[in-house]
């Protein structure tokens, strides 16, 4: 069955890094996209980064401090995010689509980020 399993989440102050990581099961990343959302409390998922069709995608505000990535042959996919403020506190997911960044087929469980001022 397919599996997306994120882990990296965890407390960091205002100004510091964290590496997130989807370990994927059940699917290869050569078939389906990869893409990063988060959710904060209260809002609806907010689209962060996708890998897919041999081209990355940011959102606008992200762009430049958030980095996605993959290792296909380790079924893993990778959200680096630098210089990160309070505002990135939310819960991180991964999801896998096959026709990613226009629909999306499975989702993670989730990994909460906080940042403190």
């Amino acid at each position: 069955q397919v599996q997306l399993v994120e882990h990296g989440g965890g407390t960091v102050r205002a100004g510091g890094s964290l590496r997130l990581s989807c370990a994927v099961s059940g699917l290869s990343l050569t078939d389906y996209g990869m893409g990063w959302f988060r959710q904060a409390p209260g809002a609806d998922h907010e689209f962060i980064a996708a890998l897919a069709w041999g081209l990355t995608r940011y959102a606008d505000s992200e762009e430049g401090r958030f980095t996605i990535s993959k290792d296909n042959a380790k079924n893993t996919v990778y959200l680096q995010m630098n210089s990160l403020k309070p505002s990135d506190t939310a819960v991180y997911y991964c999801a896998a689509g096959r026709n990613a960044p226009l629909s999306w087929d499975f989702w993670g469980q989730g990994t909460q980020v906080t940042v403190s001022p």
